[in-house]
């Protein structure tokens, strides 16, 4: 007897141990708003994606500045050399007198009028361009969210589990007082007694396990979120009883055609290859552009006098690619090929989505269902423990009946909070696949 006391008393002390440091921990209390907010904040994968924004909108900008004129500024000087004139054929050669330094001043504009629309379908192509990254930031917001909901709900599902199972090792060392209790009155035997140590063990061994997983999960958390990694996050509790309506199948299909970022997409996909047919047939048409320039050089081209003399010019350009043509044609052909595939790409997503939401939709009734056959499961096993035990205490039922009864009323009200979070979660991912998140 003093050994099992001793040993029980070891337990105790060993496993308490980690629930004491949980508590030296600052408890952290974390809404569901609260996590998205600092997720998208905090999250890599999201920095990543707005730099490929903002690059996205650099090379707009850039492309814009193709309708502003071409200005160039030179200057050149250089030494010249002696030249030689000859009189009569090879004969007779003349050294005039000529200056030895050579001077060039120029300022060119070239202004582009007409070049097919090649520089209007090359601004529009950078747009959609731009507009496609940010349809790419919005699909990865969305997957970070669901991930850290994921993590948020596992976090919630073991502080049920810590709860079931501090209150299930309360019960037991009550019933192992009434064990020994028992023993020594003659009613139970030695064996029931070590039977209900060893359960009460395993119970420790659990919550235990339960409480590093909430250190570990919240540590994740913490490191994701961008918080102190010391943080024992809470999640709110009130998110189970938030109620949710459904709306018909076909209906959040309807909503993921107009706001999944991965079909929208897709969409622009085909607008830009729709557009680089554009900018083929622009090869086909002449460019228009119009020319001015300044120069200011010495000496004379005409007399070669050391004097400076200024020129100015403008002029229009009209110039035609005849090799077009020919080369053209494949290059046509290529753009529209590309058409059609991006169609094809999105009829393929179109028919992807019919199939998520349709799977989201009947994994969340089923969620829903499985809580309230589950609800209806913990009132039966509590009822069938409470029978068992008195059965137990009046001697009506063997020990083993009574541990199987804990057992199932155990396992019962954890399978109720996985599948309370899972309804949840299975929400979540429904309007993840809708387009909603």
């Amino acid at each position: 007897m003093r050994y099992w006391t001793r040993y029980s008393l070891l337990l105790l002390l060993i496993f308490t141990k980690p629930a004491a440091g949980n508590a030296q921990q600052q408890a952290y209390p974390l809404s569901l708003d609260e996590l998205f907010r600092l997720g998208t904040e905090n999250s890599l994968r999201l920095q990543a994606s707005r730099m490929q924004e903002a690059i996205a909108g650099e090379e707009e900008k850039t492309a814009r500045t193709l309708q502003l004129p071409d200005i160039s500024v030179g200057a050149t000087t250089g030494y010249i050399g002696q030249s030689t004139i000859f009189r009569q054929g090879l004969s007779k050669p003349t050294h005039p007198d000529m200056p030895d330094w050579s001077h060039n001043y120029n300022v060119e504009v070239a202004q582009p009028l007409y070049q097919g629309g090649k520089i209007r379908n090359t601004i529009r192509r950078a747009t959609l361009q731009r507009q496609v990254a940010s349809l790419s930031t919005a699909g990865d917001q969305a997957d970070v969210k669901l991930s850290l909901l994921r993590q948020y709900m596992d976090l919630f599902a073991l502080y049920k589990e810590t709860e079931v199972l501090a209150r299930n090792i309360e019960e037991s060392d009550r019933r192992l007082a009434d064990i020994r209790r028992m023993w020594k009155e003659g009613i139970v035997t030695r064996n029931d007694e070590i039977r209900s140590e060893l359960q009460l063990t395993n119970d420790q061994l659990a919550l235990r396990e339960a409480n590093d997983n909430i250190s570990i999960v919240s540590q994740q958390l913490d490191i994701v979120l961008g918080l102190d990694e010391s943080l024992l996050i809470r999640p709110d509790t009130t998110l189970l009883a938030a109620s949710t309506s459904l709306s018909s199948c076909e209906a959040y299909i309807q909503q993921a055609y107009s706001n999944y970022p991965g079909l929208q997409i897709a969409r622009y996909n085909t607008r830009l290859a729709e557009n680089d047919i554009r900018l083929s047939r622009a090869d086909y048409l002449p460019s228009l552009s119009i020319h001015a320039g300044n120069t200011l050089s010495r000496p004379l081209t005409s007399t070669m006098e050391d004097m400076f003399a200024n020129n100015w010019n403008v002029a229009l350009s009209l110039s035609y690619n005849l090799s077009s043509l020919y080369r053209n044609k494949h290059k046509m052909q290529e753009a529209r090929q590309y058409v059609s595939l991006r169609h094809n790409a999105e009829e393929q997503m179109m028919q992807q989505i019919r199939v998520n939401v349709r799977t989201a939709y009947i994994r969340h009734q089923e969620a829903i269902d499985r809580v309230k056959a589950l609800t209806l499961s913990v009132s039966q096993a509590e009822e069938n423990y409470r029978i068992v035990n008195n059965r137990y205490l009046n001697q009506l039922s063997i020990l083993t009946d009574l541990l199987d009864a804990s057992s199932v009323r155990l396992n019962a009200e954890l399978q109720l909070t996985t599948a309370q979070s899972e309804a949840v979660y299975t929400y979540y991912q429904l309007m993840h696949a809708c387009g909603n998140l």
